[in-house]
């Protein structure tokens, strides 16, 4: 059985997906989507506005060191907000397998107060090709100890992006 383009994670408001279900206006229309983070570069239909969706892009490259921890309150804001309102919201990457996953484990933990181990079966359960690369779990867990509010002037989270770019120019 081959892997789907898109995966209900609560059902009728919340979906992961690759970039085909971003793309995909049938995709969009059967699961009645009003709002779409993009978690990648890549350019979709949905950004414009004529389109009538509600778009938030997180333009980060598929990498463990890739800084997806200081985007994670505003897009758990976006999604919260869309579903609260009564949209539904599709979250996507290039792959749909570890930077929307782990947005939406980020959402998971904010709103129902689960660990990061928790969100991540939950993902998987929902999603079984779904991937959390070894930085990416460390940002969630840094999330959770930041209690889902990182800023640039809390040391959790100075303290990781310091030591990202020390191993990044040590690599150079």
């Amino acid at each position: 059985m081959g892997w789907k383009n898109v995966n209900a994670i609560i059902e009728g408001k919340l979906y992961l997906g690759n970039i085909l279900a971003a793309t995909s206006t049938r995709s969009l229309t059967e699961r009645r989507i009003t709002h779409i983070v993009s978690v990648c570069c890549d350019p979709i239909p949905a950004e414009v506005p004529e389109s009538g969706i509600s778009h938030l892009r997180i333009p980060v490259e598929d990498v463990d060191y890739a800084d997806l921890l200081i985007e994670m309150p505003k897009t758990c804001r976006f999604i919260d907000q869309a579903i609260r309102s009564g949209g539904t919201v599709l979250v996507h990457c290039g792959q749909g397998l570890t930077r929307s996953a782990t947005i939406v484990a980020a959402y998971l933990m904010c709103t129902k107060r689960i660990s990061a181990s928790q969100a991540m079966d939950e993902i998987r359960k929902a999603r079984e090709q779904a991937w959390f690369n070894a930085g990416f779990q460390e940002q969630l867990v840094l999330f959770g100890l930041c209690r889902y509010a990182p800023t640039t002037s809390c040391g959790i989270y100075a303290g990781w992006k310091a030591n990202v770019s020390k191993h990044l120019n040590q690599s150079k």
